[in-house]
């Protein structure tokens, strides 16, 4: 498998971060452009707020985990500087999106911002020693902990007291949130945290009967017999299931380690399209019609976050499911969703495995899980 680490690295920083370096970064108004065409050429100015935390979270990672390049330290500073001038409202909540001058264009309903604000700031306070991102990550990160039972808060659709229902999002990205905030938030914190976290992922969402997570469960985890609560994301589960191997690693618990490879496995297996190959975006558990359209999408992100889990199970059990998944995965992501011809990876294919937009960034796809993965990737398998 380690020869795989070179393959990663190489299409990391000689294809992907070059992408972004050359096309992203608005020198006139701040901050990072997202939308981007198949060969970088902007087609939108918006700017979304948790992927402009995301790029800066990238860029500061690679600084201290990969290599101390000046100037991916620059463009997470070009980021953070743009968002800490227009991001939040006065409450301390930041905006889902801007435009391109910081002007606000949608309200704070979307947690995810404040995550990945939180996120970014928190990455580059560990390079650059700035007291003023240390400080922004940690007040963000307090106010996410206030707001975890109630994300939406007033922005919230759904009536009260009529279906009760949790999602699985937030607790997710809470297991990995909270060591990346460790350093500002102390272990104490995040040792409680995780207990919940894994708690809440492992026992609540986790469904013996069918060895799957589901995405909204009653507020006691029972299943509900309705379009979100039958609903499945296999991307999301693998995704959640590396989270958890690193925090099982961190405790040394095999019990939990095998507990998450099995469970993504079965989730590749439920979610694996065996007519078309490719990962199928959303199933229902009792393969009734799924309410979303898209459910037979193949996404990237799902794709490369299966990677890293994979390639994770694989080091840390040795587990030979994991190594054979590995290279079945490797083979589809890189035929289908590499472009080595302009940079990046594209973001959504059609079944058959064609692209069905051939942009490199949008509103939901960032300078984020491509680079991520294929730097987790080289760091797990070298």
């Amino acid at each position: 498998m380690q020869h795989f680490a070179e393959k990663y690295k190489n299409e990391l920083v000689q294809n992907v971060i070059p992408f972004w370096e050359k096309h992203s970064v608005d020198k006139e108004c701040g901050g990072f452009f997202t939308c981007l065409e198949r060969d970088g050429k902007v087609f939108d100015t918006d700017k979304f707020m948790w992927l402009q935390g995301r790029q800066i979270w990238t860029m500061s990672m690679l600084y201290d985990k990969l290599e101390a390049r000046e100037s991916w330290k620059e463009m997470a500073v070009h980021g953070a500087d743009f968002i800490l001038k227009n991001g939040r409202d006065a409450q301390g909540d930041w905006y889902f999106s801007l435009d391109r001058k910081g002007n606000p264009l949608v309200q704070p309903y979307n947690i995810f911002s404040d995550c990945f604000a939180t996120m970014g700031l928190a990455s580059l306070y560990k390079i650059t020693g700035n007291d003023e991102y240390g400080q922004v990550a940690h007040d963000t990160f307090n106010r996410i902990i206030a707001r975890q039972d109630n994300p939406k808060g007033k922005y919230s659709k759904a009536f009260p007291g009529t279906r009760n229902l949790k999602g699985f999002s937030l607790p997710m990205i809470l297991s990995n949130l909270s060591l990346e905030l460790e350093h500002i938030v102390g272990s104490q914190l995040v040792d409680k945290l995780i207990d919940e976290v894994i708690h809440e992922v492992m026992e609540v969402f986790y469904q013996p009967e069918t060895g799957l997570i589901m995405e909204s469960v009653h507020l006691d985890g029972s299943f509900s017999d309705t379009f979100e609560g039958r609903l499945v994301n296999p991307g999301h589960i693998i995704e959640a299931m590396w989270f958890m191997m690193d925090l099982a690693d961190r405790r040394q618990d095999k019990v939990l380690m095998s507990k998450c490879v099995d469970i993504a496995i079965r989730a590749l297996e439920f979610g694996w399209d065996d007519k078309y190959e490719g990962i199928l975006y959303f199933k229902d558990i009792l393969n009734r019609p799924p309410q979303q359209l898209e459910w037979d999408q193949k996404l990237w992100w799902v794709h490369l976050e299966s990677l890293v889990c994979m390639a994770k199970g694989y080091a840390y059990t040795g587990d030979e499911r994991c190594k054979d998944w590995f290279e079945k995965l490797d083979a589809y992501s890189f035929k289908h969703f590499a472009d080595p011809e302009f940079g990046e990876w594209y973001g959504y294919l059609n079944r058959q495995g064609d692209p069905l937009l051939t942009l490199k960034g949008g509103k939901w796809k960032g300078c984020f899980h491509v680079p991520r993965a294929l730097f987790k990737v080289y760091e797990t398998l070298k």
